[in-house]
Protein backbone atom coordinates (compact mmCIF):
# COMPACT_ATOMS: atom_id res chain seq x y z
CA UNK A 1 0.00 0.00 0.00
CA UNK A 2 2.77 2.42 0.97
CA UNK A 3 4.58 1.80 -2.29
CA UNK A 4 1.38 2.42 -4.29
CA UNK A 5 0.71 5.70 -2.46
CA UNK A 6 4.23 6.99 -3.08
CA UNK A 7 3.95 6.14 -6.73
CA UNK A 8 0.66 8.02 -7.05
CA UNK A 9 2.15 11.14 -5.46
CA UNK A 10 5.11 11.04 -7.82
CA UNK A 11 2.81 10.87 -10.84
CA UNK A 12 0.70 13.83 -9.59
CA UNK A 13 3.82 15.96 -8.97
CA UNK A 14 5.11 15.30 -12.45
CA UNK A 15 1.76 16.23 -13.97
CA UNK A 16 1.61 19.51 -11.99
CA UNK A 17 5.10 20.52 -13.13
CA UNK A 18 4.22 19.82 -16.74
CA UNK A 19 1.01 21.88 -16.50
CA UNK A 20 2.83 24.78 -14.96
CA UNK A 21 5.37 24.74 -17.75
CA UNK A 22 2.54 25.15 -20.27
CA UNK A 23 1.09 28.31 -18.61
CA UNK A 24 1.93 31.79 -20.10
CA UNK A 25 2.82 34.40 -17.48
CA UNK A 26 3.76 37.11 -20.03
CA UNK A 27 1.07 39.51 -18.74
CA UNK A 28 2.73 39.47 -15.32
CA UNK A 29 6.11 40.36 -16.80
CA UNK A 30 4.50 43.26 -18.66
CA UNK A 31 3.24 44.73 -15.36
CA UNK A 32 6.84 45.19 -14.23
CA UNK A 33 7.22 48.01 -16.79
CA UNK A 34 4.50 50.02 -15.00
CA UNK A 35 6.85 50.47 -12.04
CA UNK A 36 9.89 51.68 -13.93
CA UNK A 37 11.70 54.55 -12.07
CA UNK A 38 10.84 58.12 -13.15
CA UNK A 39 13.47 59.79 -15.32
CA UNK A 40 16.06 61.82 -13.37
CA UNK A 41 16.05 65.57 -14.15
CA UNK A 42 19.46 66.98 -15.03
CA UNK A 43 19.42 70.69 -14.19
CA UNK A 44 22.80 71.34 -15.79
CA UNK A 45 22.88 73.35 -18.98
CA UNK A 46 22.15 76.60 -20.73
CA UNK A 47 18.62 78.06 -20.71
CA UNK A 48 16.80 81.11 -22.11
CA UNK A 49 13.29 82.41 -21.45
CA UNK A 50 11.04 85.26 -20.40
CA UNK A 51 9.24 86.57 -17.32
CA UNK A 52 6.35 88.81 -16.36
CA UNK A 53 4.93 90.02 -13.08
CA UNK A 54 3.87 92.83 -10.79
CA UNK A 55 6.25 95.39 -9.27
CA UNK A 56 5.89 97.91 -6.46
CA UNK A 57 8.56 100.60 -6.29
CA UNK A 58 9.44 103.11 -3.60
CA UNK A 59 11.10 106.21 -5.07
CA UNK A 60 12.98 108.55 -2.76
CA UNK A 61 14.27 112.05 -3.47
CA UNK A 62 16.53 112.69 -0.51
CA UNK A 63 17.93 116.22 -0.20
CA UNK A 64 18.00 116.84 -3.96
CA UNK A 65 16.71 120.42 -3.51
CA UNK A 66 19.34 121.49 -1.00
CA UNK A 67 22.40 121.87 -3.27
CA UNK A 68 20.34 123.72 -5.89
CA UNK A 69 19.09 126.33 -3.41
CA UNK A 70 22.43 126.61 -1.62
CA UNK A 71 24.22 127.32 -4.89
CA UNK A 72 21.61 129.80 -6.16
CA UNK A 73 21.58 131.80 -2.88
CA UNK A 74 25.27 131.59 -2.00
CA UNK A 75 26.67 134.75 -0.38
CA UNK A 76 23.15 135.99 0.52
CA UNK A 77 21.54 136.58 3.89
CA UNK A 78 18.76 134.19 2.85
CA UNK A 79 21.25 131.34 2.88
CA UNK A 80 23.94 132.48 5.29
CA UNK A 81 21.52 133.50 8.06
CA UNK A 82 18.12 132.02 7.19
CA UNK A 83 19.56 128.75 5.79
CA UNK A 84 17.00 128.70 3.01
CA UNK A 85 18.47 125.55 1.44
CA UNK A 86 17.02 123.52 4.32
CA UNK A 87 13.43 124.76 3.87
CA UNK A 88 12.13 122.33 1.25
CA UNK A 89 11.40 118.70 2.06
CA UNK A 90 10.52 115.74 -0.14
CA UNK A 91 8.39 112.69 0.53
CA UNK A 92 9.04 109.28 -0.98
CA UNK A 93 6.41 107.99 -3.38
CA UNK A 94 5.18 104.53 -4.35
CA UNK A 95 4.27 103.46 -7.84
CA UNK A 96 3.07 100.09 -9.14
CA UNK A 97 3.56 98.56 -12.56
CA UNK A 98 3.19 95.41 -14.61
CA UNK A 99 6.71 94.44 -15.63
CA UNK A 100 8.13 91.99 -18.14
CA UNK A 101 11.43 90.96 -19.65
CA UNK A 102 13.83 88.20 -20.62
CA UNK A 103 16.31 85.95 -18.86
CA UNK A 104 19.27 83.74 -19.74
CA UNK A 105 21.39 81.51 -17.54
CA UNK A 106 23.57 78.48 -17.05
CA UNK A 107 23.38 75.79 -14.33
CA UNK A 108 25.85 73.19 -13.08
CA UNK A 109 24.60 70.33 -10.88
CA UNK A 110 26.61 68.41 -8.28
CA UNK A 111 24.50 65.60 -6.83
CA UNK A 112 21.36 67.48 -5.72
CA UNK A 113 23.01 70.89 -5.36
CA UNK A 114 22.64 73.27 -8.33
CA UNK A 115 24.88 76.28 -8.92
CA UNK A 116 24.12 78.79 -11.63
CA UNK A 117 24.54 82.27 -13.02
CA UNK A 118 21.68 84.24 -14.54
CA UNK A 119 21.20 87.57 -16.29
CA UNK A 120 17.81 89.22 -16.74
CA UNK A 121 16.26 92.35 -18.25
CA UNK A 122 13.11 94.05 -16.90
CA UNK A 123 11.11 96.88 -18.43
CA UNK A 124 9.57 99.14 -15.76
CA UNK A 125 8.70 102.50 -17.35
CA UNK A 126 7.16 104.34 -14.38
CA UNK A 127 7.87 107.65 -12.64
CA UNK A 128 6.84 109.60 -9.54
CA UNK A 129 7.45 113.10 -8.21
CA UNK A 130 7.47 115.05 -4.97
CA UNK A 131 6.52 118.74 -4.67
CA UNK A 132 6.99 121.23 -1.84
CA UNK A 133 6.76 125.00 -1.43
CA UNK A 134 7.46 127.41 1.42
CA UNK A 135 8.05 131.10 2.12
CA UNK A 136 9.86 132.84 4.99
CA UNK A 137 10.56 136.46 5.99
CA UNK A 138 13.18 137.49 8.51
CA UNK A 139 15.01 140.58 9.78
CA UNK A 140 18.61 139.96 8.84
CA UNK A 141 21.82 141.48 10.23
CA UNK A 142 22.24 143.83 7.27
CA UNK A 143 19.15 145.76 8.38
CA UNK A 144 16.98 144.36 5.63
CA UNK A 145 13.64 142.64 5.90
CA UNK A 146 14.56 139.64 3.76
CA UNK A 147 12.12 137.25 2.19
CA UNK A 148 12.57 133.99 0.32
CA UNK A 149 9.94 131.82 -1.40
CA UNK A 150 10.73 128.38 -2.80
CA UNK A 151 8.74 125.91 -4.89
CA UNK A 152 10.50 122.68 -5.84
CA UNK A 153 9.67 119.52 -7.73
CA UNK A 154 11.77 116.34 -7.81
CA UNK A 155 10.95 113.55 -10.27
CA UNK A 156 12.39 110.10 -10.87
CA UNK A 157 11.64 107.77 -13.77
CA UNK A 158 13.01 104.22 -13.87
CA UNK A 159 12.87 103.14 -17.49
CA UNK A 160 14.35 99.64 -17.23
CA UNK A 161 17.02 97.62 -15.47
CA UNK A 162 18.94 94.38 -15.61
CA UNK A 163 20.79 92.18 -13.18
CA UNK A 164 23.51 89.55 -13.11
CA UNK A 165 23.05 87.13 -10.23
CA UNK A 166 24.40 83.92 -8.86
CA UNK A 167 21.92 81.13 -8.05
CA UNK A 168 22.06 78.34 -5.49
CA UNK A 169 19.41 75.64 -5.34
CA UNK A 170 18.69 72.14 -4.11
CA UNK A 171 16.93 69.71 -6.45
CA UNK A 172 14.03 67.57 -5.29
CA UNK A 173 13.45 65.67 -8.51
CA UNK A 174 11.61 68.10 -10.83
CA UNK A 175 11.47 70.84 -8.16
CA UNK A 176 14.28 73.32 -7.57
CA UNK A 177 13.92 75.87 -4.75
CA UNK A 178 16.68 78.47 -4.98
CA UNK A 179 18.06 81.76 -3.72
CA UNK A 180 19.79 84.36 -5.83
CA UNK A 181 21.87 87.51 -5.41
CA UNK A 182 24.02 89.86 -7.45
CA UNK A 183 24.26 93.32 -8.96
CA UNK A 184 21.71 95.42 -10.83
CA UNK A 185 22.11 98.23 -13.37
CA UNK A 186 19.30 100.49 -14.55
CA UNK A 187 18.48 103.51 -16.69
CA UNK A 188 16.78 106.45 -15.00
CA UNK A 189 15.82 110.05 -15.65
CA UNK A 190 16.02 112.45 -12.70
CA UNK A 191 14.70 115.99 -12.63
CA UNK A 192 15.17 118.53 -9.82
CA UNK A 193 13.89 122.09 -10.29
CA UNK A 194 13.34 124.90 -7.80
CA UNK A 195 11.68 128.27 -8.40
CA UNK A 196 13.39 130.82 -6.12
CA UNK A 197 12.17 134.30 -5.13
CA UNK A 198 14.61 136.24 -2.98
CA UNK A 199 13.60 139.77 -2.10
CA UNK A 200 13.98 142.43 0.58
CA UNK A 201 14.25 146.07 1.45
CA UNK A 202 16.25 148.23 3.83
CA UNK A 203 13.90 148.18 6.76
CA UNK A 204 16.21 150.30 8.94
CA UNK A 205 16.14 153.14 6.40
CA UNK A 206 12.38 152.82 5.94
CA UNK A 207 11.80 153.17 9.69
CA UNK A 208 14.13 156.16 9.94
CA UNK A 209 12.22 157.81 7.09
CA UNK A 210 8.95 157.72 8.96
CA UNK A 211 8.06 161.34 9.79
CA UNK A 212 11.24 162.62 8.12
CA UNK A 213 10.99 165.70 5.90
CA UNK A 214 13.90 164.45 3.76
CA UNK A 215 13.50 160.66 3.48
CA UNK A 216 16.44 158.66 2.18
CA UNK A 217 16.18 156.19 -0.63
CA UNK A 218 15.01 152.79 0.59
CA UNK A 219 17.18 150.24 -1.17
CA UNK A 220 15.45 147.04 -2.21
CA UNK A 221 15.91 143.98 -4.42
CA UNK A 222 13.78 141.21 -5.91
CA UNK A 223 10.66 143.32 -6.52
CA UNK A 224 8.77 143.89 -9.78
CA UNK A 225 7.35 147.07 -8.24
CA UNK A 226 8.16 148.78 -4.94
CA UNK A 227 6.64 151.69 -3.00
CA UNK A 228 9.18 153.23 -0.63
CA UNK A 229 6.41 154.77 1.47
CA UNK A 230 4.48 151.52 1.75
CA UNK A 231 6.81 148.56 1.10
CA UNK A 232 4.12 146.08 2.10
CA UNK A 233 2.31 146.75 -1.17
CA UNK A 234 5.34 145.81 -3.24
CA UNK A 235 5.01 143.09 -5.89
CA UNK A 236 7.68 140.42 -5.76
CA UNK A 237 9.29 139.53 -9.09
CA UNK A 238 8.52 136.10 -10.57
CA UNK A 239 10.78 133.32 -9.38
CA UNK A 240 13.87 132.17 -11.23
CA UNK A 241 13.92 128.44 -11.96
CA UNK A 242 17.10 126.50 -11.21
CA UNK A 243 17.86 122.85 -11.71
CA UNK A 244 18.21 120.28 -14.43
CA UNK A 245 16.95 117.04 -15.96
CA UNK A 246 19.48 114.25 -16.47
CA UNK A 247 19.55 110.72 -17.80
CA UNK A 248 21.69 108.57 -15.54
CA UNK A 249 22.90 104.99 -15.26
CA UNK A 250 22.26 103.65 -11.78
CA UNK A 251 23.77 100.70 -9.94
CA UNK A 252 22.58 98.59 -7.04
CA UNK A 253 21.95 95.10 -5.73
CA UNK A 254 19.44 92.39 -6.65
CA UNK A 255 18.31 89.64 -4.27
CA UNK A 256 15.61 87.03 -4.54
CA UNK A 257 14.26 83.53 -4.10
CA UNK A 258 12.08 81.24 -6.14
CA UNK A 259 10.85 77.78 -7.04
CA UNK A 260 11.50 76.22 -10.44
CA UNK A 261 9.63 73.23 -11.87
CA UNK A 262 10.89 71.05 -14.69
CA UNK A 263 7.78 70.35 -16.73
CA UNK A 264 10.00 68.21 -18.95
CA UNK A 265 13.77 67.82 -19.08
CA UNK A 266 13.88 70.88 -21.39
CA UNK A 267 10.93 73.07 -20.35
CA UNK A 268 11.23 74.97 -17.05
CA UNK A 269 8.57 76.97 -15.21
CA UNK A 270 9.20 79.24 -12.22
CA UNK A 271 7.77 81.60 -9.64
CA UNK A 272 10.11 84.18 -8.13
CA UNK A 273 10.38 87.15 -5.80
CA UNK A 274 13.03 89.78 -6.58
CA UNK A 275 14.21 92.80 -4.61
CA UNK A 276 16.27 95.51 -6.34
CA UNK A 277 17.81 98.50 -4.55
CA UNK A 278 19.25 101.52 -6.37
CA UNK A 279 20.69 103.87 -3.77
CA UNK A 280 21.77 107.52 -4.03
CA UNK A 281 21.88 108.57 -7.66
CA UNK A 282 21.94 112.38 -7.89
CA UNK A 283 20.26 112.49 -4.47
CA UNK A 284 17.54 110.03 -5.52
CA UNK A 285 16.97 106.37 -4.63
CA UNK A 286 14.69 103.52 -5.69
CA UNK A 287 13.76 100.10 -4.35
CA UNK A 288 11.66 97.69 -6.40
CA UNK A 289 9.82 94.62 -5.13
CA UNK A 290 8.65 92.22 -7.83
CA UNK A 291 6.63 89.01 -7.82
CA UNK A 292 6.83 87.28 -11.19
CA UNK A 293 6.47 84.06 -13.12
CA UNK A 294 8.63 82.82 -15.94
CA UNK A 295 9.30 80.05 -18.41
CA UNK A 296 12.50 78.90 -20.10
CA UNK A 297 13.83 76.33 -22.52
CA UNK A 298 16.93 74.42 -21.42
CA UNK A 299 19.42 73.16 -23.99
Amino acid sequence: MRIATLGLLAVLASASAAAAADLDYGYLRGAEDDYAPAPVIDWSGFYVGGHGGYSSAGLGFGNSFQPIVANALRHTAAENEMQASSFLATQSKHVNATTFGALVGYNVQFDDVVFGIEADYTYFGKSASSFDSIGRISNTSDGYLTGVALAGEARTEIKDYGSIRGRLGYAFGPLLPYVTGGVAVGRATVSDTVSIQNYGYDRATYISNLGSANPAVVNHFGYASFDEKNPGTGVVAPGTVYGSTKRVTVGGVALGAGLEFALTSNILLRGEYQYVLFNDFKGHSAEINTVRGGAAVKF
